[in-house]
């Protein structure tokens, strides 16, 4: 065999030309602490907040503390397999969720994989959880209602698209009741809505996505589900995701509804990561952040001008007071977050008065701005006439003879909180809702008896749908209650008593 130098030369000089150049690295770390969820990690000089880092046994665990010789992570999954001295790599990324309308109906975790058994979710897109809220220039004012089909809160705390308003009481007093009422309600007008379970025992997730699957709600509705179960990482990511979910709607001109049910497991699971962190801690052990936590979240809520999307997120935010107080450290911080606050009060509850929501503390700070014409125009003396009724019945059971006006006062006030009462998962019409808050306001129920009001309301709208169409088609179109359709419902009324007396 004879070597030629000459064409060994241009062989080596092809090679040398065509060499990929490229150099690849990964820059890794390795553990010098690993206990109770938390990952101490030398070495990643580069790493920040909010990545995923992977350890070689293909598990993650999210960079949160940024430190001078380590970085401080808290695992996402199984921590029993990590020991110090194993090898961590960055992945670059910033935790996200998929999104998209692949999701509708199913029931996720916070990484967005699914739990329904229900196989794979096709989607084609992600988003980081964490991002900045719209600023003014993006918004626009709230004025198109969110019709939650409960009578006591589209008359007198009425909630518009784009806000924020907290459901706040004891537990056990039918905040998730009121969320849940508020989503089946949506059916029909394309509203996509998002219900996210913290820290919630996945028997209570599984009997709430049932109650929708059964309202026909869950169409259009994705359960994020972080249970009690689940680690404090996992908890703590859970709104975020439901969150860039939903904002993935808005940006394509979509209205969405966001249940946080709810933000006291969600500061608490906070807390719990915080404390292994070694964060300071301050008031009641909760770290310093913790009200940027729930403002970052709630501000991401708003209702985006036409140019920029035209959509909305409508943030109803749960949060559970240990016996009525409204002044702790959690509730007030939300409290001064969102534009208004349902209280639902455990002696209303108690009291059969269902849904219990105190219209006394309750508020709404967009108020009639996210009323349609027709409610502005009805319920406008109904929180008035609730509350003469309150202050009259404290001081009337010290009294034993009572003047004609008080006992006209005890009885129109009486049957304003029966009108107000609905059962669970029976959401109104708002046509509905204006015609019996009209009757009630109007002195119509005054010599119904107390026990007859709900079979009066149940017949009188039956009665109206079939022999006066007229009333509800005209306050549906124009949205709006004029004097035609007053007299009609005057009308209405006087022929529908002689029949039910």
């Amino acid at each position: 065999m004879e070597l030629r130098p000459d064409e060994i030369s241009a062989i080596i000089k092809h090679h040398i030309k065509n060499m990929d150049k490229k150099i690849s690295y990964e820059e890794v770390g390795t553990v010098i602490f690993a206990g109770d969820g938390i990952l101490r990690i030398h070495g990643l000089d580069n790493c920040i907040v909010n990545e995923l880092l992977q350890h070689e046994n293909g598990s993650y665990c999210l960079a949160l503390n940024l430190e001078n010789d380590y970085v401080s992570a808290v695992m996402m999954g199984n921590e029993t397999d990590i020991n110090e001295g194993d090898i961590i790599r960055r992945t670059g990324e910033i935790i996200s969720v998929p999104v998209g309308e692949g999701l509708l109906g199913r029931v996720v975790n916070p990484l967005g994989k699914p739990i329904d058994g229900l196989g794979e979710i096709k989607y084609s897109k992600t988003r980081p959880i964490e991002r900045i809220a719209p600023g003014i220039i993006t918004r626009k004012s709230v004025k198109t209602p969110l019709q939650t089909g409960i009578k006591a809160i589209d008359s007198m705390i009425p909630i518009g698209r784009g806000q924020r308003e907290l459901i706040i009481g004891d537990r056990q007093t039918g905040k998730t009741t009121i969320a849940i009422d508020t989503i089946i309600n949506q059916k029909g007008k394309d509203v996509i809505c998002i219900y996210v379970a913290i820290g919630q025992k996945n028997s209570t997730v599984s009997s709430i996505v049932e109650q929708l699957r059964q309202n026909g709600a869950m169409d259009y509705t994705i359960v994020v589900s972080a249970s009690a179960s689940e680690l404090s990482p996992i908890q703590y990511i859970a709104p975020y995701s439901g969150c860039a979910m939903a904002e993935e709607f808005m940006e394509n001109g979509k209205d969405v509804l966001v249940v946080y049910d709810d933000l006291s497991k969600h500061a608490v699971a906070y807390r719990a990561m915080s404390l292994l962190l070694k964060r300071p801690p301050g008031r009641e052990a909760y770290p310093g952040d913790v009200f940027y936590l729930h403002s970052r979240l709630l501000e991401r809520a708003a209702s985006i001008a036409p140019e920029y999307g035209g959509g909305s997120i409508t943030a109803l935010p749960i949060i559970e007071t240990q016996e009525g107080d409204v002044s702790a450290y959690i509730p007030t911080n939300v409290i001064s977050i969102t534009d208004g606050q349902i209280f639902l009060e455990s002696e209303l509850f108690h009291a059969g008065v269902r849904p219990a929501v105190n219209p006394g503390i309750s508020v709404s700070r967009v108020g009639s701005n996210a009323q349609i014409k027709a409610m502005k125009k009805v319920a406008g003396r109904l929180r008035l006439d609730y509350s003469q009724y309150k202050e009259v019945a404290a001081f009337a059971q010290f009294a034993s003879d009572l003047d004609k006006e008080t006992k006209q006062t005890l009885d129109k006030g009486e049957r304003t909180v029966e009108v107000l009462k609905q059962n669970r998962n029976s959401p109104l019409p708002v046509e509905h809702q204006v015609m019996i808050i009209y009757a009630v306001t109007n002195n119509y129920l005054n010599d119904i008896p107390l026990e007859r009001v709900s079979d009066f309301e149940r017949d009188f709208l039956s009665y109206a749908d079939e022999k006066h169409p007229q009333i509800s088609a005209n306050i549906s179109s124009t949205k709006d209650f004029d004097d035609e359709t007053k007299s009609l419902l005057d009308n209405a009324l006087i022929e529908f008593k002689k029949i039910f007396s």
